[in-house]
């Protein structure tokens, strides 16, 4: 910890520390939305909110694609390592901890070595073991790669089903997770759910260095929006279900739209590769909302029954399960994704195992859901809310802190950290 560290961490008693902490992170195009750019974000303004002093360095594909030569040099900078490089923003801000969230594609790795400062990183995917980072290939979970297959994903080519496309991400892995440059130099691993946690103990990161932090959503804007779109606690909703997320393959979408019983209402929000195959599979009473902003979805899930969460693949930390929750929503998940697990450990919600019983499973949900709202609300309060997770990230920055002092003075073992 440097000297500016340990003179805010000595404040008054009862009081946290609070650190200058530098987010790295390389933003995805617009094109193709992403919840970790709004992820983010949202951690910044959260962090501020708590006394920290932050600053993102960032680079933005948007900005950065209409370059010539993109490509070649992102993918030359994926599989080598070397290229553009946070050094210079990092040494002018003196950050106290670094926390990297994502670098691919924007940013090298080779710097990483070269900083000598604490360092804690998100695990926001599966990438560091799977060139698609969904753990999800044909239909179905796949983990060839990271059971040992290591050129499967080129095989098949799982990044933007090309090839040429995942060449640069299979080079990039061939070494397995323990030697990704991220995971390795990081101080603290943040994973945003057990499986996930579970996961990548299984490449031999100590215990330790995992820390399970769940994202947050703030749950401001559900409640207004509850406020102005209802009398009181939306117990009679206006539609019964919702799917809110991306139209593509492995969020389920299509085989839900196919085992969804006629003339139960079900709104379909989002878009993506699979809209028109949801349009030729959607019965009477589903209607295809198209996309929405964040805000207006949060207007609207609050008049809704229940989230309906579909997804065949172990995604770490849908940010729309923890908007369901905020907005009073249970949630009905297909079995073997986090939120499945989620809604199992929480009571917040009920699971499904096959397409066959879905028809069963609305029926009963239609039963309980409704005495279940409150519950959400408050398990949102109580796991999910902004406060709690700086308070815990607070923790983990100060654990990488020690940790790279005790590094630097031979104090700690490299097994402890």
């Amino acid at each position: 910890m440097n000297e500016t560290a340990h003179l805010r961490a000595d404040g008054p008693p009862g009081r946290p520390a609070t650190y200058r902490v530098a987010l790295v992170h390389s933003f995805y195009s617009s094109h193709q939305p992403s919840g970790e750019n709004t992820v983010v974000l949202d951690q910044a303004e959260a962090l501020r909110a708590a006394g920290h002093e932050v600053t993102v360095v960032a680079a933005h594909t948007d900005a950065l694609q209409a370059e010539p030569g993109y490509s070649l040099r992102a993918a030359i900078r994926v599989a080598t390592g070397h290229g553009r490089s946070p050094l210079a923003e990092l040494k002018r801000f003196a950050p106290d901890v670094t926390h990297v969230h994502n670098l691919f594609p924007n940013f090298g790795t080779s710097w990483l070595e070269r900083w000598p400062g604490a360092l804690v990183a998100t695990v926001h995917n599966y990438r560091p073991a799977c060139a698609a980072g969904t753990l999800f290939r044909d239909g179905r979970m796949c983990t060839a790669c990271p059971d040992g297959d290591r050129w499967a994903g080129l095989r098949h080519g799982c990044y933007r089903a090309a090839r040429s496309a995942t060449l640069p991400l299979a080079w990039a892995g061939r070494r397995g997770p323990a030697m990704h440059p991220v995971l390795r130099r990081a101080h603290r691993l943040v994973v945003l759910s057990e499986y996930s946690r579970d996961f990548y103990l299984g490449f031999g990161f100590p215990p330790r260095k995992l820390a399970l932090v769940p994202n947050f959503v703030n749950a401001s804007g559900a409640a207004c929006a509850m406020d102005a779109t209802t009398d009181s606690t939306v117990e009679e909703p206006a539609t019964p279900w919702v799917f809110a997320g991306r139209l593509s393959q492995e969020k389920g979408i299509v085989p839900l739209l196919q085992s969804w019983p006629e003339n139960e209402p079900l709104d379909v929000i989002g878009s993506g590769p699979l809209e028109s195959a949801c349009g030729a599979a959607a019965p009477e009473g589903v209607r295809l909302v198209g996309a929405l902003s964040r805000q207006q979805l949060r207007g609207l899930l609050p008049r809704y029954t229940g989230l309906i969460f579909p997804s065949v693949c172990p995604e770490m930390a849908p940010v729309v399960y923890q908007e369901a929750l905020a907005a009073g929503l249970p949630v009905l998940a297909l079995a073997g994704s986090a939120a499945a697990d989620s809604v199992l450990r929480h009571g917040t919600g009920a699971v499904y195992n096959r397409a066959d019983e879905l028809p069963h499973a609305l029926a009963a949900a239609h039963k309980r859901f409704p005495a279940l709202r409150e519950r959400c609300r408050r398990v949102h309060a109580e796991l999910y809310a902004a406060p709690s997770w700086a308070a815990t990230m607070a923790s983990v920055y100060a654990q990488a802190i020690e940790c790279a002092a005790g590094r630097r003075g031979s104090d700690i073992s490299e097994a402890a950290c």
